[in-house]
């Protein structure tokens, strides 16, 4: 029997399609989020039997779009052919906000107020942008209010070294405001607290590597379009990937974020990446009308929040008021996806899940549930091996853990995910037959 839901009428998703997650290389990528979110959503549009002015919205999720993107689910849809009448916007829930716009289709089907719905997210963290610091914005401010060359010259006589310090957005955006930590400092507070060793990190970070190269060989990851970039360059797979990685390689990297004491190393982290996901949703009525293939059901979601200092454990949080909600038992989930931010951060939340000590004073649940099998958990990888493009990998995660589903056999699965800033989300799904 179907799994029952708590929407009011059954959400389905009809398809989907990714970019390959490009690994950023100090410089700006090749695509803009728009260009990837494009590249995904041509070819999924394309092979559907209405045109995309069908569509009743378009949601997008992303971080930080360009100052050429602003609403950039709305130049999306526009450059996919959605027309002037199709609207779109876009959301942000840091590292969830391809989830979140996934949650905000899914209501909005379930509550009638759309029958399909495209939406997904993108990220090019290659492009996030290079400010200026307040004090160089002010001088430059004052020049342009100095008329005359003598006020001029006064104003450049002003200039000091420390007007040119630049502030990396990305840097800056992955640090939290409130606690004043890194996602990688709370990363490392995880480790301490939940004693994960850095054997364990790099071992979890080379299983990532190791599923990820099988997926691939095996020509597993169906989801992704190949893209091309004004150069015609090809590009067919997550580039990320080290195959020949081993535990010796891994751990000779240094700390990165608690020198020199750490062990959260950018071996055992999630890739700085460029991609999109997007994912083709509907109402029952919308896909029997037109005839739609069902891929699967999006049965409920979860949202919760914790202390920022830990936000890792976001997932532990969101998947316990998930299973709670539905009545279910870990054991009656088939396969599970948790974004792999940290491998100390997964491995935390592995621990957490069964200690029934956390579960009751920080969870509010009675007890831990039975452990999640690591052979059922990212079985293609994550993003330690594949990137963290963070507006996309919300969406990426169900989109991957659905064809999963068919792929395996399995009914059911849950993916989930930890957000910057002290949150986490939860979404579960069920293959359809």
């Amino acid at each position: 029997m179907p799994t029952s839901s708590h929407y009011a009428r059954p959400v389905y998703v009809i398809d989907g399609s990714r970019t390959p997650f490009l690994k950023a290389q100090g410089r700006p990528g090749p695509f803009r989020a728009s260009d990837l979110a494009v590249g995904a959503g041509r070819p999924l549009l394309a092979r559907q039997p209405f045109p995309p002015e069908r569509l009743d919205e378009v949601i997008l999720g992303c971080v930080s779009s360009g100052p050429d993107e602003a609403n950039i689910a709305r130049v999306v849809a526009l450059r996919l052919g959605c027309g002037e009448r199709v609207p779109a916007w876009t959301v942000q829930r840091n590292c969830a906000s391809g989830m979140q716009a996934l949650d905000s289709a899914a209501k909005d089907i379930a509550a009638g107020r759309a029958e399909l719905v495209l939406a997904g997210g993108a990220e090019a963290m290659s492009h996030h942008p290079v400010l200026l610091n307040p004090r160089m914005v002010g001088w430059l401010a004052d020049w342009n209010r100095a008329r005359g060359l003598a006020a001029r010259v006064r104003q450049l006589a002003a200039l000091r070294p420390y007007h040119f310090q630049l502030i990396i957005g990305l840097l800056r955006g992955l640090t939290d405001p409130v606690v004043g930590l890194s996602m990688g400092q709370t990363a490392e507070q995880l480790a301490w607290r939940f004693h994960v060793s850095r054997e364990a990190m790099d071992g979890f970070a080379l299983e990532s590597h190791r599923r990820l190269a099988q997926a691939q060989q095996e020509q597993r990851l169906e989801e992704i379009e190949p893209q091309y970039d004004r150069q015609g360059r090809l590009y067919e797979s997550d580039n990320g990937l080290r195959a020949d990685s081993d535990m010796q390689q891994l751990a000779r990297l240094r700390p990165v974020f608690d020198r020199p004491v750490g062990q959260v190393t950018a071996g055992n982290s999630a890739q700085v990446s460029d991609g999109a996901a997007l994912l083709l949703l509907a109402s029952p009525e919308a896909a029997e009308r037109l005839d739609l293939p069902i891929l699967g059901r999006i049965l409920d979601s979860h949202w919760a929040a914790l202390d920022p200092a830990q936000m890792g454990l976001g997932p532990v949080h969101a998947m316990a008021g998930l299973l709670a909600a539905s009545r279910l038992s870990s054991a009656e989930i088939d396969y599970w996806e948790i974004n792999e931010a940290f491998a100390a951060q997964v491995l935390a939340c592995l621990e957490a899940w069964q200690d029934p000590d956390y579960m009751r004073q920080e969870v509010g649940v009675e007890a831990g549930f039975e452990a999640i099998p690591q052979e059922r958990l990212n079985v293609d990888g994550g993003a330690i091996s594949m990137g963290h493009p963070v507006g996309a990998s919300g969406a990426r995660l169900v989109l991957h853990l659905l064809k999963t589903l068919h792929q395996r056999d399995a009914r059911r699965g849950l993916a989930s995910l930890c957000i910057g800033g002290g949150q986490g989300g939860a979404m579960l799904l069920e293959a359809t037959r």
